[in-house]
């Protein structure tokens, strides 16, 4: 595949935040948040889904290599191999949860992920979290379990896919620590989200048809829900998040995923009908004023580091 500069030896922790890394960052949890509801469009089994969702992505994306001269590469397949388990397991109990419970509860639960990277981050790559930002990380987490809790008791909900949801939290926590590992052996981003969008799809086959989903070709609604979901959340997700995790902090761009839920819940209520009372919506304020605040940190601390023009 053709280099990026995402194979920095630098450590994003170590060196100055990027603007547009941030900026990527916010993009890609964006379309993250779209997605779950476009996977509530698609009329099969989850972890079927899964399998067309990367599938479609990651052939499409290696005929394009192939036909541009940057093909993949066996040592990008071996330094990604973790982060492709990783994100199979998670595809295959996120969409799983998608299914049983609300999309609310699905992608809030997924978005704790930062406590979980955090004290990762802090423990194998040393990255120092200030204790404001800390405490702001703290109050958007509890946004977005206010406004999972506002949707519990409601019919759409369901214990069994809460559980999928937290075991995806564990396997999603685990695939921002295998990019960042993939980093050190100088694997690109884009070659990163291509090797583990291909174990993902390949992975999750026997998968599906160990809990009975069918891989039939999918009807042309459905493939025009799966074609935007492969290419959309691909590269406006997965790529744009696994290159800003090149220029930010994981820790941040774990934090980032906590507009996910907020995207996901207002997606929800707009196309799904899925109702959001006053309290939700106070909650997704405080959770987007959390993560400005952080962001606006981050902005002045980089300014400040920054050397003045002569």
């Amino acid at each position: 595949m053709t280099q990026d500069t995402g194979g920095s030896a630098t450590r994003p922790g170590d060196g100055p935040i990027s603007n547009t890394g941030m900026l990527t960052a916010l993009i890609a949890v964006s379309t993250w948040g779209l997605a779950g509801v476009v996977a509530k469009e698609i009329t099969m089994g989850g972890v079927a889904l899964g399998v067309y969702r990367f599938g479609i992505y990651g052939l499409g994306m290696t005929a394009v290599g192939w036909f541009t001269g940057a093909r993949i590469s066996w040592q990008a397949l071996r330094h990604s191999m973790w982060g492709g388990i990783a994100l199979a397991v998670d595809i295959a109990l996120f969409f799983t949860a998608i299914k049983l419970t609300t999309v609310v509860n699905a992608t809030i639960v997924t978005a704790l992920q930062p406590v979980v990277v955090g004290v990762v981050a802090a423990r194998m790559f040393g990255e120092n979290i200030s204790k404001r930002d800390v405490r702001f990380g703290a109050v958007a987490i509890v946004g977005v379990v206010v406004v999972a809790l506002g949707s519990t008791g409601r019919p759409e909900w369901n214990l069994s896919g809460d559980l999928a949801a937290i075991g995806a939290l564990l396997a999603w926590s685990a695939y921002f620590v295998a990019n960042r590992l993939a980093q050190e052996k100088d694997v690109t981003a884009r070659q990163y989200t291509l090797c583990t969008a291909l174990y993902t799809s390949g992975l999750n086959i026997p998968v599906a048809l160990l809990f009975g989903q069918s891989l039939a070709f999918p009807g042309r609604t459905d493939l025009w829900w799966l074609l935007g979901l492969a290419f959309g959340a691909g590269v406006l997700g997965h790529e744009m998040m696994n290159w800003s995790l090149r220029r930010i902090p994981m820790w941040l761009g774990s934090t980032f995923t906590l507009v996910v839920p907020v995207v996901a819940s207002a997606a929800a209520w707009v196309f799904l009908d899925e109702p959001l009372n006053a309290v939700q919506i106070a909650a997704m304020a405080v959770v987007l004023a959390s993560l400005g605040a952080i962001i606006a940190g981050q902005t002045k601390t980089m300014n400040k580091k920054r050397p003045l023009r002569p």
